[in-house]
């Protein structure tokens, strides 16, 4: 029987799509570290009581990225090349969403439409990455080998999607409501395709280094075909409500240390 915990125990009990999935894992998260520390460094100056926290933010990246090399050191195993179909930040981009890396490598002072546009868009993508660290901590959140590490990201990522929404709700209030719902819903919807598109080509390259039967590989597509008509048809929408977090000044503090794997 195919089940999420089932699957992912498959991909851990093996060296390499264990080494595959902590090598996307890890460059995603470093090019989302870069991210936020470029978009901090160009905050304009009308809203540079956030630099702060994106600063934050970043360190939070950079330390998951390291969490994963860490659990590939720990197996002895080295990072792989991340296959470009898998990429979920640079296919986002590709698609319009948040901000470019050009943008973002000039040495010039973002706008306050600008880091609307990119609160918007971390706010649909932390609700997704806050969502699949919670599946990962509810089934492995006690093992030996991965458990410290996911704990730890899935904390941060809470905070994160809190900060969001904290922010975004500050700068509705401020005037941005309209330009803000209209970016949510734009991330969201290309966010959805995306995450379809990227699940396919990683289920695809598991299939392939676990050896997986033509049924079995049909029925995990199927179901991800089946999750993306789900979340088009309308479950999209939770991606872009605002509320007040539970977790106020999620990112007021320091970055918290990574834990010894």
């Amino acid at each position: 029987m195919l089940s999420a915990r089932s699957l992912f125990q498959e991909i851990i009990d093996n060296d390499d799509s264990f080494q595959l999935f902590c090598s996307i894992a890890a460059g995603g998260e470093a090019q989302g570290g870069w991210e936020n520390g470029r978009i901090a460094a160009l905050v304009p100056e009308s809203m540079g009581d956030l630099a702060a926290k994106i600063t934050r933010h970043g360190a939070d990246e950079d330390k998951h990225g390291r969490l994963f090399d860490a659990l590939l050191k720990k197996r002895h195993l080295d990072p792989v090349p991340v296959p470009p179909e898998t990429d979920y930040t640079m296919l986002l981009e590709r698609r319009g969403i948040g901000l470019t890396h050009e943008k973002l490598r000039r040495d010039e002072r973002l706008t306050e439409h600008d880091i609307v546009v990119y609160l918007s868009h971390s706010r649909v993508t932390e609700q997704r990455a806050a969502g699949q660290m919670g599946v990962l901590v509810k089934y492995f959140g006690d093992h030996a080998e991965i458990g410290k590490a996911i704990r730890m990201i899935c904390d941060d990522e809470a905070n994160h999607l809190a900060y969001c929404h904290e922010e975004l709700l500050r700068l509705a209030a401020a005037g941005h409501g309209r330009t803000i719902q209209r970016v949510l819903r734009e991330s969201a919807l290309a966010e959805i395709q995306v995450h379809r598109d990227v699940s396919l080509a990683v289920m695809a390259h598991m299939g392939r280094l676990l050896h997986w039967p033509r049924a079995k590989a049909a029925a995990l597509a199927a179901g991800i075909h089946a999750m993306y008509g789900y979340e088009r048809l309308g479950a999209w929408r939770h991606m872009v409500d605002l509320r007040i977090p539970e977790r106020r000044g999620a990112l007021d503090g320091p970055v918290t240390a990574e834990p010894a794997l």
